[in-house]
């Protein structure tokens, strides 16, 4: 049997202070690096694909592999700004 810890689900302290700054930052920042993150992750991909080295290609699967979460903390970002917090 489960026990609700927090019944009236209020965000711990920690949570809303994080909230209280991220709601400080414009949405577009988020954006603006992940289509970053993109541009990099193909003009690496682009250049290691050429030279052949497979070290430059990893490198640029890692950087394409940040654009979700920058998406998705971009998300956050606005529920915070919108719908604020508790």
């Amino acid at each position: 049997m489960a026990t609700n810890f927090n019944p009236e689900h209020k965000e711990g302290p920690v949570a809303t202070m994080i909230e209280e700054q991220t709601a400080k930052l414009p949405s577009d920042i988020f954006l603006w690096t992940a289509i970053g993150a993109v541009a990099v992750s193909a003009v690496m991909q682009i250049i290691g694909g050429t030279k052949h080295n497979r070290n430059l290609e990893q490198r640029s699967l890692f950087f394409g592999q940040w654009v979700a979460p920058f998406l998705l903390l971009g998300i956050y970002n606005k529920l915070v700004k919108l719908e604020g917090h508790d």
